[in-house]
């Protein structure tokens, strides 16, 4: 008699392990605060990103498994103040605490959510992903592709082996975040991208979120250190009028002005295929409102060659090409070494090593 097959989450059930965000409650509820939903689990559920699960009071983790890897530059990540020219090698889970129609990694995302997606875990050990990290030159370590913050103790378990081969870490995230977890990250993530995908809440609840939160998890994230670069996907017709993008420049500008801000082209995808890509005009316009609102490091994505100087990292004071770029591509480095403009010697800020460049280019 034949044996059904596995289902994938039959699968991911038997890749967990006891996690460490979260309390335990009474009458074996827990409290997850692996996320901003802070979901409170009874015995024998799961939480909203449906990986994280309540058995017998004790609340098990994704653990032991890849879902994606590959070798890109950090540029595409994207983080364009660190170590401009290198490698990031990245990782993904599956499960998201969000369920964005437009989501441009849905198969990884929205596994156990949509019966359409999901790909096969492939157990790895972080010291066997840290090994090929060091074969292909990265000089970081990403978790990205699904919400990496509920994955988190597996992301902490990869880091620990990458410190430990000298490598940089970083997340990808949609910030939905807590205080909790960003302390539990911290010593071991040091850049950390956030979506902001909209400055209107009824557009988050949409997505599965809530402004505030995401906005908090900005504000939390600056505030305890880590390297931060923000990105907003234009969507048209969801949150590109010039008010709602003049809204999330200020916002971003009165935490710093020296956040980078990545406005980047939106494709037609998954479930948000009944509008068109995101023209570069309204990508130009974008970067021109934040720096209208104070910022001084805005750039424009996606659109390789067709948004003018918006790809380049400039100098706020006095106009110095410093970084060129095109697409994920590092075309020139300008900086002095501590990343010094070379013309009025602003220090500009990020993390910045002329060897990433020359090597990246020599290969």
């Amino acid at each position: 008699m034949a044996v059904d097959a596995p289902t994938l989450g039959e699968l991911l059930a038997e890749l967990t392990r006891p996690g460490e965000l979260y309390e335990r409650l009474p009458q074996n509820r827990v409290r997850c605060y692996a996320c901003g939903h802070r979901c409170l689990i009874l015995d024998g559920r799961d939480g909203i990103c449906r990986v994280r699960f309540n058995r017998g009071g004790t609340l098990y983790v994704p653990w032991g498994y890849f879902a994606g890897v590959q070798c890109d530059p950090i540029e595409k990540k994207p983080f364009f103040h660190v170590l401009p020219g290198s490698l990031a090698m990245s990782f993904g889970m599956l499960g998201c605490d969000l369920h964005c129609g437009y989501c441009q990694n849905w198969v990884t995302s929205q596994a156990l959510r949509d019966p359409i997606s999901g790909v096969p875990p492939s157990p790895m050990t972080p010291a066997q992903f840290v090994e090929l990290a060091v074969r292909y030159g990265a000089r970081t370590v990403t978790s990205t592709y699904n919400e990496p913050l509920i994955t988190s103790e597996w992301a902490v378990e990869v880091f620990r082996h990458a410190r430990q081969r000298g490598l940089h870490t970083s997340y990808v995230s949609n910030g939905n975040a807590t205080a909790e977890v960003l302390d539990y990250l911290r010593p071991w993530v040091d850049f950390y991208k956030i979506d902001l995908k909209s400055f209107n809440d009824r557009h988050y609840r949409e997505l599965g979120g809530t402004l505030d939160r995401i906005l908090d998890g900005i504000r939390m994230v600056h505030a305890k250190g880590f390297w931060l670069e923000v990105v907003t996907l234009l969507v048209p017709g969801f949150n590109d009028s010039d008010d709602e993008i003049r809204q999330m420049a200020r916002f971003l500008a009165n935490i710093s002005p020296d956040i980078p801000w990545h406005c980047t082209a939106f494709h037609p995808d998954y479930k948000m295929t009944d509008r068109d890509a995101t023209p570069a005009a309204t990508l130009m316009r974008a970067c021109e409102i934040g720096r209208e609102e104070g910022l001084h490091f805005v750039y424009a994505g996606n659109l390789p060659g067709r948004v003018g100087n918006w790809e380049n990292t400039i100098c706020p004071d006095c106009g110095e090409l410093l970084v060129e770029r095109r697409g994920f591509r590092v075309t020139g480095y300008h900086l002095l070494p501590g990343g010094l403009c070379p013309n009025c010697h602003r220090r500009i800020p990020g993390f910045w090593d002329e060897r990433c460049f020359v090597e990246h280019d020599q290969t």
